[in-house]
């Protein structure tokens, strides 16, 4: 069986994400920052189809936090798994802040840069060891790197790194079989940022193409698509989900 590590796997695309592969047969562990909760409803849902499941604490932000993460990820690999290590690491936990670039406060650059790059950079770095050869990374970017839209420039600025980072982490990785590859999903009706109203969501269904939002499980579905062994010859690539979004 593989495993796979989805963080901010509690809500939104990451407990999509964490569900579709547990559909494709992965064992999964999922992370939350604040809410237990929600990511125990993701296990359940998962344990009642028959999956196997575990939430366990991270907040991407605080790096000092991370040794503390890599213990507890190897306690369940063995206590559930009988594994030493696991396959596929999906960098997603994230949250969606909407401000103009003349009024960005240093604090709010600085907890965007934590969480959206500097914590997968380094969360990356620290669970290595633990990954498998021939494993995956897949990296979850924003089509907002490709289409500037106001007010999400510290995010859209963090994400496009994250991007980069993608293409470095393949090249640097590769000598173990390890693939990485980005997905840049377009509007999808989440909670980040605050979500969407009616207004909003009638613009955005608006300029894509296919003339609607996105669904949280038409990107978990990729993610899960992408982790298979079918697509192992993809690698190093962003692949923007959004429907047609601005073309």
């Amino acid at each position: 069986m593989k495993i796979v590590i989805v963080t901010g796997g509690s809500r939104g695309l990451g407990a999509s994400a964490a569900i579709e592969c547990a559909r494709k047969g992965m064992g999964v562990v999922v992370t939350y920052n604040s809410n237990p909760e929600k990511a125990e409803e993701v296990v359940n849902t998962i344990l009642q189809k028959g999956g196997e499941a575990v939430a366990l604490k991270l907040d991407v932000g605080d790096t000092s936090s991370f040794p503390g993460f890599r213990e507890a990820v190897a306690t369940e690999l063995e206590i559930i798994w009988g594994r030493r290590d696991f396959d596929y690491l999906v960098n997603n936990a994230g949250y969606g802040l909407f401000n103009p670039i003349a009024t960005v406060t240093e604090e709010q650059f600085e907890g965007l840069f934590n969480v959206h790059l500097k914590g997968p950079f380094f969360l990356t770095q620290i669970l290595l060891p633990l990954m498998a050869d021939g494993g995956q990374i897949i990296n979850i970017t924003s089509a907002t790197t490709r289409v500037a839209t106001a007010g999400v420039a510290p995010y859209a600025a963090f994400k496009g790194g994250l991007e980069v980072l993608t293409r470095y982490m393949a090249k640097e990785f590769g000598g173990r079989g390890i693939r990485a590859n980005s997905i840049a999903p377009g509007a999808i009706r989440t909670e980040l940022g605050g979500g969407l109203n009616d207004e909003f969501e009638a613009m955005l269904a608006g300029q894509t193409a296919l003339g609607r939002v996105g669904e949280p499980d038409e990107i978990g579905g990729v993610v899960a698509s992408l982790l298979s062994n079918e697509n192992r010859w993809i690698n190093a690539q962003n692949l923007e989900v959004a429907g047609g979004y601005i073309i």
